[in-house]
C-alpha cells in the first residue's frame, strides 16, 4: 500500500515542542496550504488548514529553525485517529505524520539560513544508500551501440 503526502505551506503558529512520558520530542502544528484554483467569484483561493505531528529528531528541527509564518515543505503519511469524547461521542482526526522537513524559503531577516546538510533537512527515515563510488558510465559513439 502508498501512503506518501507532499506539502507545502506557511505554518499557523509557532510550534511547541513537547516531550512525552517517555521523555519523545513531539511538535503538532498547523500548515495553511493554498488550493491550486481560484474562485470564479471572487478571484479568491481557497485555504486548507492541514494538522502535522512531527516526532523525535524532525520535531527538534521544527522547533528550533521554523517559526510562524515559515514556508515549508513536509512529506509524510496520512494518518487517522477514532476515539470517544467526554460524552461519549465518536471522534475522528487526520494528520499527517511528518517524516521529512525542508526549509522553503530564505530567513524572512535577510540573513542567508545555513544550509548544510545536517540543517537543511530532518529525517527520521533510513539512511542514504553508500554504494560503489566507482564511474559506471560510458559514452556511446552512435546509435548502434544502444542496448534497446
Amino acid at each position: 500500500m502508498l501512503n506518501k503526502v507532499v506539502l507545502m505551506g506557511r505554518l499557523t503558529a509557532d510550534p511547541a515542542l513537547k516531550y512525552t512520558g517517555n521523555n519523545l520530542p513531539v511538535v503538532s502544528f498547523t500548515l495553511a496550504v493554498g488550493r491550486n484554483y481560484v474562485r470564479k467569484e471572487d478571484g479568491q483561493r481557497e485555504t486548507d488548514f492541514i494538522d502535522i505531528v512531527a516526532w523525535r529528531n524532525t520535531a527538534e528541527f521544527i522547533s528550533k529553525y521554523f517559526r510562524k509564518g515559515s514556508l515549508i515543505v513536509v512529506t509524510g503519511m496520512l494518518q487517522t485517529r477514532t476515539w470517544k469524547d467526554q460524552q461519549g461521542n465518536n471522534r475522528k482526526a487526520v494528520e499527517v505524520i511528518a517524516d521529512e522537513v525542508y526549509f522553503a524559503e530564505g530567513r524572512r531577516d535577510g540573513a542567508r539560513p545555513d544550509y548544510t546538510e545536517e540543517n537543511t533537512i530532518a529525517k527520521t527515515a533510513a539512511p542514504a544508500f553508500e554504494g560503489d563510488e566507482t564511474d559506471e558510465f560510458f559514452e556511446l559513439s552512435g546509435d548502434e551501440d544502444l542496448p534497446f
